[in-house]
């Protein structure tokens, strides 16, 4: 496969799932500055722009839901926004139309075309609809895409995409403590809530809830499960391994982060979570970069292509 294509299927798949993870995220923002009449909405809205590598300088006074909003949902020129990933999904796509289906093609068009009349809807409806649109796509991908490099390119994009988006989510809840949105509401908001009183048989308790968006194995939006879904992916793109040792830098970057999750206590991870998560991140930008070396060294991309810092 051409490295342009097989560039073009990886930013696929993390453009879309940034879409719905970001659609994920800021609807449990709004969600909490509309409850909590008390909550500090200049202080919450600047740690979530800090968050999503955002953050907003001294001098940028009005800092709110709209400026949120605008910077994270709405603006086309971001490629870390709502609206910027689904116009990049598309264009990565037209680059690819030669190996992606025609149904998964007409889906991310569709999207494209009709983004503008839902982003006037009110928020919670516009993020209901980016995250039924991901969800097509992701049918799409499972249903019609052969099990080649194809789907592995995708997959690998999807999977290390959701592990960085799903330490994010955990991030706001984590440094905004009390102030936060709750546990309930972030399993809610990754449709893990039923999976998860299933697993504890309706035991709650927020280090269980942080424990199970971390290292649950089962649970397809976990960052384990992930982790172990970007390695896999990685193997089957390239499954001759050496004898001695990892030679895959972007499979080493995963793997390390991995079982450092796996075989911690959960008490050591929610000690010290925000940074725990940070290494998540850093670890998914670290393979980014290394899948890029690797497999895309020849391609000259546009700026809004590259990964947002």
């Amino acid at each position: 496969m051409l490295s342009r294509i097989a560039e073009s299927l990886f930013w696929i798949g993390r453009y879309v799932e940034r879409a719905d993870d970001t659609a994920r995220i800021l609807d449990v923002h709004v969600q909490m500055l509309s409850e909590d009449p008390w909550a500090d909405e200049a202080t919450a809205c600047r740690s979530l722009l800090a968050i999503m590598d955002h953050p907003a300088g001294p001098g940028d006074r009005e800092v709110n839901r709209d400026t949120v909003l605008r910077l994270l949902a709405h603006d086309r020129e971001n490629p870390s926004s709502i609206a910027g990933s689904l116009l990049a999904a598309r264009e990565n796509a037209r680059r690819a139309r030669e190996i992606v289906s025609t149904d998964l093609w007409e889906c991310l068009n569709t999207t494209r075309n009709t983004l503008p009349s839902h982003a006037r809807r009110g928020p919670h409806e516009f993020f209901s609809w980016v995250r039924e649109r991901a969800a097509v796509v992701a049918g799409l991908m499972e249903s019609a895409t052969p099990r080649d490099s194809t789907w592995h390119f995708m997959v690998l994009g999807q999977a290390i995409e959701r592990a960085d988006m799903t330490a994010r989510l955990i991030t706001t809840q984590a440094r905004l403590g009390t102030g936060g949105p709750g546990w309930n509401t972030l399993l809610r908001s990754c449709g893990a809530y039923e999976a998860y009183l299933r697993t504890y048989r309706g035991r709650a308790s927020d280090a269980d809830a942080a424990g199970f968006l971390i290292l649950d194995r089962l649970f397809p939006r976990s960052i384990v499960y992930a982790l172990h879904a970007a390695e896999r992916a990685l193997r089957e793109l390239e499954p001759v391994e050496g004898r001695h040792a990892v030679s895959d830098d972007a499979r080493r970057a995963l793997g390390i982060m991995r079982s450092e999750l796996e075989f911690a206590r959960l008490g050591d991870l929610l000690t010290d979570l925000p940074d725990t998560m940070e290494r998540v991140q850093v670890a998914c930008t670290r393979a980014s970069g290394a899948i890029k070396h690797r497999y895309f060294p020849a391609v000259a991309t546009t700026a809004w292509v590259e990964e947002a810092l």
